[in-house]
């Protein structure tokens, strides 16, 4: 039965522990996965620009054994002529297993899987989400913190168009007993929207700050992001807000020993390179926790599809 992942809520609870079960296995017995995919194609179809997302999602096929049919630029396809979503989602689908597919129109992903007989899995869409990169960041959190729940979450910059802060909200507010903190400033606050619907509607304490540096000494998690310039129809706007925040190693002495920096990359200025070296720098651990997340994932998507 052919099925799709457009948003992380389309997987359980349940479910994320199995994948994330998935994963670790991959983790520690690589060689039993080398074959798990022969024979079958992914198509990457990213008409938006990406370096992580994508080559982890091929990085992931060519691990499982499968193969990789790519589409890295929207001006090389036939989108340029005009063609619709839903039409290449099904041109796509003679061709090839399973799609990932990266759209800067929210919504494009679930037009493509409602059109294409074959799964579809959402690889970024507009300012909407992202659950592959959710997924690859509930790993990291599993991997540094052992849980789940109880944690305080601080999630700072773009909060207004940040696609991979949306998916981690819905995801973590899941779970019992976490708190968030939203860091931001004014014009890029989190949507009215994703607080009413997610965090009001299930009595999931926030609170709303600009100051990074006050807010740190209690965080568990740091999910840093980036001021998309993409995003913005106003160059000036975007030039006055892209530097709000600059986490550096001078503002982390004030932060818990254990604290979990995170970033869905790529960074711009708003980690310092001083922070790297700092054993609670996480963000390139989330990149490699990314590939195996989209094995598991792969494979699933797959062994349903064949049922």
């Amino acid at each position: 039965m052919k099925r799709s992942v457009i948003d992380i809520l389309d997987l359980s609870t349940e479910e994320i522990e199995e994948l994330i079960a998935t994963a670790q296995d991959i983790i520690e017995r690589p060689a039993g996965y080398a074959r798990a995919c022969a024979g079958k194609k992914l198509a990457t179809l990213f008409f938006e620009p990406s370096t992580r997302t994508r080559l982890s999602f091929e990085a992931a096929m060519y691990e499982l054994g499968g193969n990789v049919l790519s589409v890295t630029d929207a001006a090389t396809s036939s989108a340029s002529k005009g063609e619709s979503v839903a039409d290449t989602a099904r041109t796509v689908s003679c061709y090839a297993d399973i799609i990932a597919m990266r759209h800067p129109k929210e919504g494009a992903a679930l037009v493509a899987a409602n059109a294409a007989s074959i799964p579809v899995i959402n690889a970024g869409d507009g300012g909407h989400c992202h659950p592959t990169q959710t997924m690859a960041d509930l790993l990291t959190i599993r991997r540094e913190k052992g849980a789940f729940s109880g944690l305080t979450i601080g999630l700072c910059g773009d909060l207004k168009f940040g696609r991979t802060v949306h998916s981690l909200i819905n995801a973590m507010a899941r779970y019992p007993d976490n708190r968030f903190v939203l860091i931001s400033p004014e014009e890029l606050k989190l949507p009215s929207y994703v607080k009413k619907d997610v965090l009001r509607e299930r009595g999931i304490p926030y609170d709303q700050t600009t100051d990074l540096e006050a807010a740190l000494p209690r965080l568990d998690v740091l999910y840093m992001t980036r001021v998309q310039r993409e995003r913005f129809f106003n160059e000036e706007d975007y030039l006055r807000l892209k530097d709000s925040y600059i986490l550096d190693a001078a503002k982390l002495r004030a932060a818990k020993k254990d604290l979990c920096v995170m970033h869905p990359l790529p960074r711009v200025n708003e980690i310092a390179a001083d922070v790297d070296a700092d054993p609670r720098a996480c963000y390139f651990k989330q990149v490699l926790n990314g590939k195996y997340m989209r094995m598991a994932l792969i494979m699933k998507l797959l062994k349903e599809a064949a049922q």
